[in-house]
């Protein structure tokens, strides 16, 4: 198949305004302006008196057009006495109230800029005809304030075809024959959060260890220079962010490099610190610079000089101060509490007076992030002065602990957000690679934004890479947050976010990968998925999800296969690195349980396994190594961080494979030289192990039902010699296939029978099967005579066999193996029918198919007494009767109650019963945590279960109500005696 190459890519996109007419296209239109061809490039006028930044993005633009045509643009700084000397097309940008020749226009009424004046990073964009003498037409960029400026000129760099990520991820430009401008006018409103940024942390092994292979060291530690900031902050921009907190373990911003604050502040860029910095003084400098220890009750003198120097060196910069006082290097201060924080922040708002020399110290951003015990003195009724902006924090697992209350929303220094796709600590470290579903960031971030947590977003990005995807995912929805209100929004900007970077006839398909694959990493962090995660045994789980993530591997390479090698190593580095990573990891700790298994069977293929186990741990260590070849060693050490072999909460020094065992393959098993085993069985017949009765030569499968899957038996190999098998069953139970031969080397040591049920000649009713397997190879040895099967009896498999059926007036959920398993966006009914509370379905959101909410996220409590009361219903018909302890279990997305006051809350009831009341995750203080958080966070999931007494066959109806917006719920198990372990529970029961 031809590949795909970059002319398909015909498609101008910028999602954060995508409201907004297209301004670029690569035809030609009534009224549009020639901005560029292959032998035609735009001279960009700035005024001299133009902020810098502003200079430095015209200089981008001319090269992103160059990217485009083969031809870079110039840029010329105007002035009075200018002429145009060329028929160059000509584009105009400047700032509101301070370029001249943006006043310029202005004042001539060739630009009417009122819709943006004084608005926060707005600007318009428009042509102009005659703007200026021997210039019949120009396009304008006018910006109200430098970031706006900066914003526009990127916008039209973007649209032209070239994305942020062109050097943090390699994406290259579609080459274009010509650019033209549309003769529209956009006006860009102001963002939807006013702070947006991103946190460096954690920075060490991966991008040290990257940092370390090209900038040289500073005097106190890695280059963190302002030549390795500038491409972060370029980034940032073309990203419609504007604040940062910049790396912290391994350096000092302001120490390390002295023109890293004055670049920040050319580029446009807000500096912060993160939540244990105050006052811009880094980690590192309360060590190394300090008179001292970090410690007000004991050295406030010093620590109060410490903060005074910090403002002052921040002060001629664009700083957004980080309030308050943590103790040494990220932990709680053992004499720190709530009164002392209250004094600390007054003596740090006096600082901020003295410094800047005014009484009013609100005309200075500052926040106070809220994280851990810190949230905890404000539960204990910390007062914050109003003018700080509440930066609420997330529980480092991507849950909200708190969002502002009703009467929280007036502060004048409003609220914000501190959130996590990178964490070090309990239960486990993750920050390999991307583990948090985007509907998971949909659900949190839009609630945020509801509650009017819209001052200041910031996310902790770990290494940045490989967090491509999630980073753009927070910026575009703290840009323009109400353009990604729907649950449904999700997948349409994935598809046109992938299309910025590789064209539209790979978009929706590679969407849809990339969603799937937020679904499977989400479900588990790699850190904590280990060979016991996943059933090996029950509902075919393990090789369920293996199979997914293959087919996954499966899409992704054939697209990565079929594109022009231009955009191959983007590709990798975006999307099918972070596949064939999760495939790998999940091969590894699947084959290693079957391995174990497979070691206490004594099966000959379980030294087969082992090293299947060790060739996949060979190759996640290739693909690091691929991930680091790429474009002659661009991002060697970007992927150094471990993944394999965590004990505790902690990274491991070095990855290590789980542990495998062997059997010896030069002896026959005791038990002879077939194995048995089947569906929903560790045990083995012939012979004996401590999963069924010693000496029992007989297992039984799980219930089979013309409402369940078909089941399967394993027959293996446990000797050293070939060995023939046949099935022999009632004409109803059917086997395939019923005989064979049994290697005992190579790869036909192990065959899966399938089992499945004539139904139309089953007899009614239950009844048990018996299928025997038999061989008429020489198995065992026994007083030195040999026998079919050893020293035990021939193996049996039990099948209880239920044909039962449900009338054909019937619609819902049927029972099988005593289970009814629901996804919850197939409801029987939903009564929403008021706009003030109404449920809706998130795609791909949880851990298996989808999650359903309750909506508006400001929307008002809920009571199941109530008849207006919104209400989801499940029909489903059980053939077990007298049953008096159903157990009915609810999955539901982890969260916190973020509103103290409104605990997340839901009801369920069967059939007429009274509503059993459930508070899934207990009130707490905001720190520490509740007991139950770690289990919550590990399982990607918080379960509660009710019972019920299910007395009557039939059918009958589940009745759910969610009382809160915030709790999604993404699973319903009934327990009707039949449920067994799995990590995801039963699949979801047929519906007729």
């Amino acid at each position: 198949m031809a590949a795909f190459c970059a002319v398909l890519f015909l498609f101008c996109f910028s999602w954060a305004t995508q409201a907004q007419q297209s301004l670029i296209a690569f035809n030609q239109s009534a009224g549009a302006l020639l901005l560029a061809d292959s032998s035609t490039a735009p001279v960009i006028l700035v005024s001299n008196d133009e902020w810098t930044g502003v200079q430095r993005a015209a200089g981008d633009l001319a090269q992103d057009v160059g990217r485009i045509t083969g031809i870079n643009g110039t840029v010329l700084t105007y002035n009075s006495s200018f002429a145009a000397q060329s028929t160059a097309p000509i584009v105009i940008a400047g700032t509101v109230g301070k370029s001249s020749l943006i006043r310029s226009l202005v004042q001539s009424g060739k630009i009417n800029v009122d819709n943006v004046r004084g608005q926060w990073e707005s600007y318009q964009i428009q042509l102009v005809s005659n703007p200026l003498e021997g210039v019949s037409s120009a396009l304008v960029v006018a910006g109200a304030d430098k970031r706006g400026s900066i914003y526009g000129i990127y916008d039209i760099s973007e649209q032209m075809g070239v994305s942020p990520w062109y050097w943090w991820a390699d994406v290259p430009a579609m080459p274009q024959q010509s650019i033209y401008v549309q003769n529209v006018t956009k006006v860009q409103p102001s963002p939807s959060v006013k702070y947006r940024g991103f946190f460096l942390n954690d920075e060490q092994p991966a991008l040290t260890n990257w940092l370390n292979t090209r900038y040289p060291p500073g005097e106190y530690g890695p280059g963190f220079n302002h030549l390795f900031y500038s491409t972060v902050f370029e980034l940032l921009l073309r990203l419609r962010a504007n604040y940062m907190w910049p790396a912290q373990w391994g350096s000092m911003f302001y120490v390390d490099d002295p023109l890293n604050p004055a670049t920040a502040d050319e580029y446009g860029i807000v500096m912060g610190t993160s939540h244990t910095e105050p006052m811009a003084r880094n980690t590192n400098e309360q060590s190394n610079f300090l008179n001292g220890t970090w410690g007000w009750s004991v050295n406030r003198a010093n620590v109060t000089e410490f903060m005074r120097q910090g403002v002052e060196r921040a002060q001629p910069y664009e700083t957004l101060y980080t309030m308050g006082m943590r103790g040494l290097g990220d932990v709680a201060s053992p004499t720190l509490n709530a009164s002392s924080l209250e004094q600390i922040v007054n003596v740090q708002q006096d600082l901020i007076r003295e410094v800047y020399n005014t009484s009013n110290d609100s005309v200075v951003p500052q926040m106070w992030c809220l994280y851990k015990e810190v949230g905890g003195y404000f539960a204990d009724g910390l007062e914050v002065p109003d003018d700080v902006t509440l930066l609420w924090s997330d529980d480092n697992w991507a849950n909200m602990q708190r969002l502002p209350l009703a009467n929280e929303t007036g502060r004048a220094g409003g609220a914000g957000i501190y959130y996590h796709a990178d964490y070090v600590g309990d239960p486990r470290d993750y920050k390999w690679i991307d583990t948090i579903s985007l509907q998971k960031y949909w659900s949190e971030l839009q609630q945020a934004y509801d509650r009017e947590a819209r001052q200041i977003w910031i996310l902790n990005v770990g290494d940045l890479k490989p967090l491509e995807l999630p980073i753009s995912y927070f910026f575009a929805s703290a840009y323009n947050t109400p353009a990604l209100s729907s649950p449904n929004s999700t997948q349409a900007w994935l598809s046109q976010w992938v299309a910025r970077q590789f064209g539209t006839q790979v978009a929706d398909a590679t969407a849809a990968i990339l969603l799937n694959y937020s679904v499977l990493a989400g479900m588990r962090k790699y850190e904590l998925v280990d060979p016991t995660t996943y059933s090996i045994i029950n509902y075919n789980e393990a090789d369920n999800v293996l199979q997914q993530w293959q087919n996954l591997v499966s899409a992704a390479s054939a697209i990565y296969n079929q594109l022009d090698p231009s955009l191959q190593s983007s590709y990798f580095e975006l999307v099918l690195h972070k596949c064939l990573a999760g495939f790998t990891v999940y091969a590894i700790h699947i084959n290693a349980a079957k391995n174990n298994l497979y070691s206490e069977q004594g099966r000959t293929s379980t030294n087969t396994m082992a090293q299947t186990v060790m060739n996949y741990f060979a190759q996640d260590h290739a693909l690091t190594q691929q991930y680091h070849n790429l474009l002659n060693g661009k991002w060697n050490h970007m992927l150094d961080q471990t993944h394999l072999g965590y004990q505790y909460w902690q990274q491991p020094m070095r990855n290590s494979m789980p542990a495998v065992s062997m059997v010896q393959q030069r002896e026959v098993s005791l038990a002879g030289q077939l194995g048995v085993t089947c569906d929903g069985n560790n045990g083995t017949v012939p012979g004996d192990d401590m999963y069924h009765s010693l000496s029992s030569n007989v297992l039984t499968l799980p219930p089979m039902d013309p409402y369940g899957p078909s089941r399967w038996i394993d027959v293996f190999s446990r000797g050293t010699d070939a060995v023939n098998f046949n099935v022999s069953s009632e004409p109803h139970v059917l086997v395939s296939p019923s005989s064979g031969i049994l290697q005992a080397t190579g790869n036909n040591t192990d065959l899966r029978l399938t089992v499945s049920i004539d139904w139309a000649n089953a007899p009614n009713g239950s009844t048990i099967s018996v299928i025997n397997i038999t061989t008429t190879t020489p198995t065992g040895v026994y007083n030195n005579g040999t026998y079919p099967y050893g020293n035990f009896g021939r193996p049996q498999v039990q099948v209880p066999v239920n044909n039962t059926a449900v009338p054909a007036s019937f619609h819902g959920f049927v029972e099988s193996d005593r289970t009814i398993s629901i996804e919850p966006k197939h409801f029987s009914s939903n009564t929403s029918n008021t706009s003030t509370a109404y449920y809706e379905v998130i795609p791909a959101y949880g851990r298996t198919l989808s999650g359903v909410t309750l909506l508006p996220f400001t929307g008002p409590s809920q009571s199941p007494s109530s008849a207006s009361t919104p209400k989801l219903t499940y029909n489903f018909y059980t053939f077990t009767p007298n049953i008096t302890n159903a157990n009915l279990t609810l999955y539901a997305g982890t969260a916190m109650n973020t509103d103290p006051t409104r605990p997340l809350r839901y009801a369920v009831s069967i059939d007429n019963s009274m509503a059993q009341i459930i508070q899934p995750n207990p009130l707490t203080h905001l720190w520490p945590l509740p007991a139950m958080w770690n289990g919550m966070v590990a399982n990607a999931a918080m379960t509660n279960t009710t019972m019920h007494n299910i007395t009557r066959t039939g059918a009958h109806t589940l009745n759910l109500w969610l009382l809160e917006p915030g709790l999604v719920v993404q699973k319903l198990v009934l327990d009707l005696g039949g449920v067994r372990r799995s990590y995801l529970g039963p699949p979801e029961s047929m519906i007729v």
